[in-house]
């Protein structure tokens, strides 16, 4: 393992724990801090263990542009004789298989896998064709804006070229669309909406699975990790590495531009964040058709990533309430 990687994983376990460090000294708090900033600002690139094939369903691996030209690339799963497809992207720092996080260096969340796949698996054998795509700077993507990862102000390049992309295939182009969006997902979706409410017009619905200010982890993590004025420090450690500060990410006030049917699920006692976050992105969604899930029994964030495809009945009535 890196040096740089094992300072990432110092900050992301660090982040998840919440005891209490009152001797910590300057120089671990600058390690800290640098750690963090730099998974933030960079994340950590994670292999695709796993393919739709393993689970019964036939693929085809696709690639296209975000609209900045950024190569994107993807699967697409058909679903036979249906015209329903949906959308998936996924957290930082995973990819559309999910996030090898059982495997060194990416055990910081927790020490378990997250596996998209059964969710696919489901959602495929109750009709629906699936588009799964990797971010920019992310698994078997492209680099783009110098491998800054910016929490969806540009990441939402990448979303409106998967709709773009669903829209000039053959085969797809006259399907009906809803979007299943993670994390830093949803946050990028929120910010294409706010862009590009055009492009929006004809999604059925979407499901936003733990949108979250980039904010609530760090001001959680130096609040953990007793480090006075963490926050600003955090702040002057992440715009050396990118250029922005967290208040220039705004889920909480993109959400607003959401005017299609919208559920939004959160683990509700995620030890990462406090869930009022959530509440307040949930809030601010302007569609009259919303509906809040709480994910109970886990305070680990990661797992939340899995809970649907254990627990598929939510998120399939949902879908199937919203085609025609």
């Amino acid at each position: 393992m890196s040096r740089a990687t094992a300072t990432i994983c110092f900050a992301l376990m660090s982040v998840l724990s919440s005891a209490q460090n009152d001797k910590t000294s300057d120089a671990k708090n600058e390690e800290f801090i640098d750690g963090l900033a730099e998974l933030m600002a960079h994340s950590l690139r994670s292999p695709i263990l796993r393919t739709p094939d393993q689970y019964g369903m036939q693929y085809e691996d696709i690639f296209f542009s975000a609209i900045d030209g950024v190569p994107l690339e993807g699967w697409f799963i058909p679903a036979k004789g249906s015209k329903k497809l949906i959308i998936c992207n996924h957290p930082m720092p995973a990819n559309r298989y999910g996030f090898p996080g059982h495997l060194d260096p990416w055990k910081m969340f927790g020490g378990f896998e997250v596996n998209f796949l059964p969710e696919y698996k489901i959602l495929h054998d109750a009709g629906y064709n699936i588009i799964a795509y990797d971010f920019r700077n992310h698994g078997r993507s492209g680099q783009g804006n110098g491998g800054i990862v910016a929490h969806g102000i540009v990441e939402y390049r990448d979303v409106i070229g998967s709709l773009r992309y669903a829209r000039s295939r053959p085969d797809t182009k006259d399907m009906q669309i809803a979007l299943y969006s993670r994390c830093v997902g949803a946050n990028s979706t929120f910010v294409a909406m706010d862009k590009h409410p055009e492009e929006f017009k004809n999604i059925t619905s979407m499901f936003a699975l733990q949108p979250s200010p980039p904010r609530a982890f760090v001001k959680t993590a130096m609040d953990n990790a007793n480090i006075p004025n963490g926050y600003e420090l955090f702040d002057e450690a992440f715009k050396k590495k990118t250029g922005y500060v967290l208040d220039d990410f705004r889920p909480i006030e993109n959400s607003k531009a959401s005017t299609i049917p919208t559920l939004v699920a959160q683990v509700k006692d995620d030890s990462s964040m406090p869930f009022h976050y959530v509440e307040e992105i949930y809030n601010n969604i302007s569609a009259k058709d919303k509906k809040l899930f709480w994910i109970e029994g886990t305070d680990q964030r990661f797992q939340g990533y899995n809970y649907f495809g254990k627990n598929p009945k939510v998120m399939l009535d949902w879908f199937d309430k919203h085609f025609k």
